[in-house]
């Protein structure tokens, strides 16, 4: 039998729904008032072997079923509770549909709770507005006294693993020449830089702690991007009371494509490793082979605010740090302020001309 995981703590003086609440990091009720401490994690955050993982052999404590719904407009596979059925997606305000199928999914194993809170959010998303350039009045207030942001567990993979890599390639030597040369009609003489390559080779190592990958494709990755760096050392092992008054999305990239993403930055670190230890002035790099040994990672969600607003039939959305503030997003324009200033280089212009004029 599928099974649905909620994350519903009632109040134990009303009955109402606690929510986590960041700023005390304790489970709080807006009915009452009252709170409840989180209690102490049992265990520690486990790594999961990857290649147990890719033949679809966890075991089946590390497997969950969830209920999910998917956005028609953007693909966002997001969690929801079971006395839900119709809301609006939280990443692209679409009005959706939940259905009542579940989703085979990897457990996350922690959880970066959310440090900061909605107002705050909202507030920093509202300055960052007021800081650009030609952004719409209109939707810097819109902004401000509009509906609350959502706050989202986003997905994302961390992989570690132990890579030794053998190489070969070219040693650079800069040296310089004389060189004679005509310039206006004169001899000169000039220094022309030259470099002498010799064959290197060796090995180098490196413990791959942490590659962080981002396991939704609900947003464009340079906003998600633009969020970083995230405190991973502040990671707590998932407790469901986390993610209590908030949504958590259903990750969309697999375990193997997330592992293709995390080798090719490990790759490029390996590469660059490479040159530094062939040194000299300047590297060729000719082959590179490397093995990589115990590969283990974890599912875990971060915590972001995000705020999808329509405004004047075009969606703007902004994601906000749910840990920092940093806030990334669509660069709206006004046409009217464009406008205006164009007019008033054009005016300064046309007074410059009409003084030279006379």
């Amino acid at each position: 039998m599928s099974t649905e995981i909620e994350h519903r703590f009632p109040c134990n003086s009303c009955g109402s729904d606690l929510r986590y609440d960041p700023t005390g990091r304790h489970l709080t009720c807006d009915h009452c008032g009252a709170t409840a401490a989180i209690p102490a994690p049992s265990g520690t955050i486990a790594e999961l072997d990857f290649q147990a993982a890719s033949a679809n052999n966890l075991p089946a404590k590390d497997i969950a079923e969830t209920r999910v719904t998917s956005c028609p407009n953007c693909g966002a596979q997001t969690e929801f509770d079971a006395d839900v059925h119709a809301t609006e997606c939280p990443f692209c305000a679409t009005p959706v549909v939940t259905d009542t199928g579940t989703h085979r999914q990897i457990k996350p194993q922690a959880v970066l709770p959310f440090g900061l809170d909605e107002p705050s959010a909202r507030d920093g998303v509202t300055k960052w507005l007021g800081s650009l350039w030609f952004a719409p009045n209109g939707l810097q207030e819109y902004a401000r006294k509009g509906r609350k942001l959502n706050g989202i567990y986003v997905p994302y993979w961390t992989f570690d693993a132990d890579t030794k890599s053998k190489y070969s390639g070219q040693r650079g030597t800069h040296y310089y020449v004389t060189k004679t040369v005509m310039r206006d009609g004169k001899k000169t003489q000039v220094q022309e830089r030259k470099t002498r390559w010799k064959p290197a080779s060796g090995q180098v190592a490196r413990f791959f702690d942490d590659v962080l990958v981002l396991a939704s494709k609900s947003l464009p990755k340079h906003y998600t991007d633009g969020l970083q760096p995230w405190d991973l050392s502040s990671l707590e092992p998932y407790q469901p009371e986390y993610l209590a008054g908030f949504r958590a999305e259903g990750y969309q990239v697999e375990i193997d494509d997330g592992y293709t993403e995390a080798r090719a930055h490990m790759d490029a670190v390996i590469n660059r490793d490479v040159r530094s230890d062939i040194g000299g002035d300047d590297q060729r790099v000719d082959k590179i082979s490397t093995n990589v040994n115990d590969v283990t990672f974890k599912h875990i969600l971060l915590p972001v605010w995000l705020a999808a607003y329509k405004y004047r039939g075009k969606t703007y959305r902004f994601v906000v740090n749910g840990r920092t503030g940093e806030v990334q997003g669509e660069r709206p324009y006004s046409i009217w302020k464009i406008g205006a200033v164009i007019a008033v280089i054009l005016a300064v212009i046309a007074g410059i001309v009409i003084a030279n004029g006379q």
